[in-house]
């Protein structure tokens, strides 16, 4: 059976780079589309349009957010420089704050070394450290796939345990309707010619025979069984808990179409409820909005 996947992950990983620990964290819970927030150092941040676009090929939808943490380490042979365009980009913008704001405080060398990104290794090839980065990304993205896919599956295991339960429930309360029909116009045909009965020995004279007033009494009734009549609504319930079941069955992004179709599924139990006076009826109409609700907050966390 294939796997469904649940928009709720999470997946940690942290690897040893030429410029020191590289921690990612992954995390996501549901949401209409893909939201994917990125929490990245500065000297990483030439990297996150590849890191994103790693990500979105494998994520669909989600509220995702993604933590990167970088330890420096000072390691054997290495060394450390200014990133002076980085550098000069801060004095040019400190002058054109103090050539507005003269009373204002210049940067202390204290405060310039510990801004981000000013200190780079001067041995540290970028290339060397891209490659290791996206690495750790694809590692750290496949773990948190699997999550999704492991609760995904729980999900799907549960819902069609609930499609069952309704499919009984459908079968069961379907073949009743004709008796329930029968019974109904038996009952209503005797009472409407009691009352007939009783109104005509009331009277002085009778404006029709019994003949008539029986076949009156049999459309009257026939019409209003076809009102109460839930046969088309219960097929109609029996199809949609087939397909909800076919595409519970299919792997990728479902989550969208089994909510419309459990507003279609939830809308054919109200009518169940809301047409029928059989009591039979009303309480599979209760019981099934009661599985079609559960299902529906389960299903919100599908993608």
């Amino acid at each position: 059976m294939s796997n469904v996947r649940s928009m709720t992950g999470y997946a940690n990983v942290s690897v040893e780079t030429a410029a020191g620990k590289l921690s990612i964290e992954l995390r996501s819970v549901n949401s209409r589309y893909l939201d994917l927030q990125f929490r990245i150092p500065e000297e990483l941040r030439a990297f996150e349009p590849m890191l994103r676009e790693t990500v979105m090929q494998q994520v669909s939808r989600g509220k995702m957010e993604c933590r990167i943490s970088l330890a420096r380490e000072k390691k054997p042979g290495l060394t450390y420089a200014l990133n002076k365009t980085l550098l000069n980009e801060l004095v040019a913008l400190q002058n054109g704050l103090l050539a507005e704001l003269p009373t204002a405080r210049p940067f202390s060398v204290s405060e310039l070394l510990r801004w981000p990104g000013i200190i780079e290794e001067a041995s540290l090839e970028q290339g060397a450290l891209q490659e290791q980065v996206i690495e750790a990304m694809s590692s750290v993205l496949h773990a948190f796939v699997a999550s999704r896919d492991r609760e995904g599956s729980a999900l799907q295991t549960n819902l069609l345990e609930k499609v069952d339960d309704m499919q009984a429930i459908v079968q069961r309360v379907s073949p009743l309707m004709p008796h329930i029909l029968a019974k109904f116009q038996q009952k209503s045909v005797e009472r409407m010619q009691e009352a007939f009965g009783q109104a005509a020995s009331g009277s002085e004279s009778v404006m029709a025979s019994e003949q008539e007033i029986y076949e009156r009494i049999r459309q009257e009734v026939y019409l209003y069984g076809i009102k109460i009549d839930v046969s088309e609504e219960l097929s109609r319930m029996a199809i949609h808990l087939d397909e909800i079941k076919s595409v519970l069955k299919n792997s990728g992004p479902v989550g969208k179409r089994l909510d419309f179709m459990l507003q279609e599924l939830n809308r054919e139990a109200n009518t169940l409820g809301a047409k029928s006076p059989a009591m039979e009826m009303v309480d599979a109409s209760i019981s099934l909005k009661l599985l079609i609700e559960q299902m529906r907050e389960q299903v919100q966390n599908l993608e």
